[in-house]
């Protein structure tokens, strides 16, 4: 059975990263816990995200929701560059409010079926001056530096969303028209505490067992118990940190048992609901 895997932990509100690469080979299917922002700039590569597949040009700026899976693609060895930030959800969610939702261009992209924005003029714009920015601090040893980057990071994020919400920017569909899993998985993300077994998700669909299994693993890289059992667990993890009890979490996620619950928690995990938490409690202080 395939298996994707979560890559990367958050310990701070966000983190940046300038990388350079070349010759990555294919990269695994994966997801965070976090909230991903990807600005693309060189490289001749495409962008796997829950199905839907994107063709990037440079400035591109990729959205990755914490949950989803995802992976870039290379279609050559030309080098790879790219700025990623990675934001907490807690982070985000303090900034979200009518007056100021810095979650605005997430949900925007959401809202167009897309997970890219592009805007007309990368480089002469106020968000690439922001990261910029952000990039030329990156480990400087200043006074109150640690400080001065999330200042920083606000601008850019405000500067972000005003240009999500410009007349000057479009957002990319995906390169292929796709057949019917797109709309499985938008019902499947929609009714996670459902019956979701492959014999009903081929009933209300219309479609052969055989053929839902064979197309959704060849349209998206894994198979639907799996896709099924890491979003129900993000879910759980979402509740979890709301303050909801871990059984009752489990209940609420589409779990049939709490046996079943922890062990694809501790699988996916490596650890248990509790000790994770414990451990998250500990790097507050």
């Amino acid at each position: 059975m395939a298996e994707y895997n979560k890559k990367g932990y958050l310990y701070s509100n966000f983190k940046i990263f300038h990388l350079k690469d070349s010759n990555l080979g294919e990269i695994d299917f994966h997801y965070h816990d976090f909230h991903k922002v990807l600005i693309h700039l060189s490289g001749n590569a495409s962008y796997s995200i829950e199905g839907q597949n994107f063709d990037l040009q440079a400035g591109d700026i990729v959205f990755v929701n914490a949950g989803e899976v995802h992976r870039p693609i290379f279609h050559d060895n030309s080098v790879y560059e790219r700025i990623i930030i990675y934001i907490s959800k807690e982070f985000l969610a303090e900034y979200t409010r009518d007056d100021n939702d810095l979650s605005l261009c997430f949900k925007n992209a959401m809202e167009k079926n897309s997970h890219v924005l592009r805007l007309h003029s990368f480089k002469n714009s106020k968000v690439a001056a922001s990261i910029g920015q952000l990039i030329n601090n990156l480990g400087k040893d200043a006074y109150a530096n640690e400080l001065f980057m999330q200042v920083l990071f606000l601008e850019f994020m405000v500067e972000l969303n005003r240009a999500a919400i410009s007349d000057k920017v479009e957002y990319i569909s995906t390169n292929y028209a796709g057949t019917k899993i797109n709309s499985i998985i938008q019902y499947i993300n929609e009714n996670l505490t459902s019956d979701l077994s492959v014999d009903s998700l081929s009933e209300k669909f219309f479609l052969s067992r055989y053929y839902l299994m064979h197309t959704f693993k060849a349209e998206t890289g894994y198979t639907i118990g799996n896709y099924i059992t890491i979003k129900r667990l993000s879910l759980a993890q979402s509740y979890i940190d709301a303050g909801l009890s871990i059984v009752e979490a489990s209940q609420q996620s589409g779990f049939g048992t709490y046996s079943t619950f922890l062990r694809a928690y501790k699988k996916t995990y490596g650890t248990s609901p509790r000790k994770k938490a414990e451990s998250q409690a500990s790097l507050s202080f």
